[in-house]
């Protein structure tokens, strides 16, 4: 799709990608609603508005008014969820609902960016725990997720620890520059949704990958490549032999800046690493 070469002996560099409609082809925190109501955590009710919510978001409507409604009504559902129980769920349905519908050219272009030496890190407004596992999946080295205060007693507050979200992907974007000496200029980015331009304006290679109208028009304006990904392909017919190894210990990233100090950012590492290890 695009040709990279890195100079190994230059700064190191990264790739950012967006998650939900830019690497996968829905929401991955609406994805689990199904697991969710099987497992009991959700009511039938809840889980058909969550259904019309997933469909709002893929057509395209879910602005940033829609988007914080959306943070508004997931954090209160999940007052109260056991975050244990909720880990379990996502880890057992993960291939069965994620890996059908990862885009096999986001796929490539991780492959792609590997390859040239980069780093991958998914940036995303879905929580942590759902977040977390995909990013393994996917073979990424770091996830900045949003994060729900956990209580004593195991379960979520409803409250928001940190919220990746417009600007704050931004920071983390930057924060993560910092601690791990990527030279911004020569990183890459690429989102779907107009909310994300602050991240897309952080890097020296912005994409646009299938945008909403307001994005399209922006990237179209600024000359930013736009990209199409039409095709979701499971990840064991792209790669017959792909089997998931035992997941990694993720390790808080050190505290750098506000976020990394609230625990946002987390270091997946990457499989090859450790069999090279």
């Amino acid at each position: 799709m695009l040709g990279f070469v890195e100079n190994h002996s230059s700064p190191r560099t990264a790739a950012f990608f967006d998650l939900d409609k830019t690497v996968i082809a829905k929401s991955s925190a609406l994805t689990f609603s199904k697991s969710f109501y099987q497992g009991g955590l959700i009511s039938r009710r809840a889980a058909l508005r969550t259904a019309y919510t997933q469909f709002v978001f893929l057509a395209g409507a879910a602005d940033h008014d829609q988007m914080e409604r959306m943070r508004t009504y997931l954090s209160a559902l999940c007052k109260g969820w056991n975050v244990q129980q909720v880990k379990e769920l996502v880890a057992e349905t993960l291939h069965e609902l994620i890996d059908p519908i990862i885009y096999d050219e986001a796929a490539s272009l991780i492959e792609q960016h590997h390859a040239a030496g980069r780093d991958v890190v998914i940036v995303s407004t879905s929580g942590a725990e759902v977040v977390e596992p995909i990013g393994e999946l996917l073979g990424a080295d770091r996830v900045v997720a949003t994060r729900m205060v956990v209580g004593d007693d195991g379960c979520y507050t409803g409250e928001v620890e940190y919220y990746a979200y417009g600007p704050t992907k931004a920071e983390a974007v930057r924060e993560l520059a910092e601690s791990e000496g990527y030279d911004l200029a020569r990183c890459y980015a690429y989102s779907d949704s107009i909310t994300d331009v602050p991240m897309l304006e952080a890097v020296g290679h912005p994409h646009a990958v299938n945008p909403d109208r307001a994005l399209r028009r922006e990237a179209t304006a600024r000359e930013w490549p736009i990209l199409v990904f039409t095709r979701p392909v499971r990840l064991k017919q792209r790669l017959p032999s792909f089997s998931l190894p035992p997941r990694p210990a993720l390790i808080a990233a050190a505290a750098v800046g506000a976020a990394a100090a609230a625990g946002i950012v987390w270091y997946a590492s990457r499989r090859r690493h450790a069999a090279a290890g």
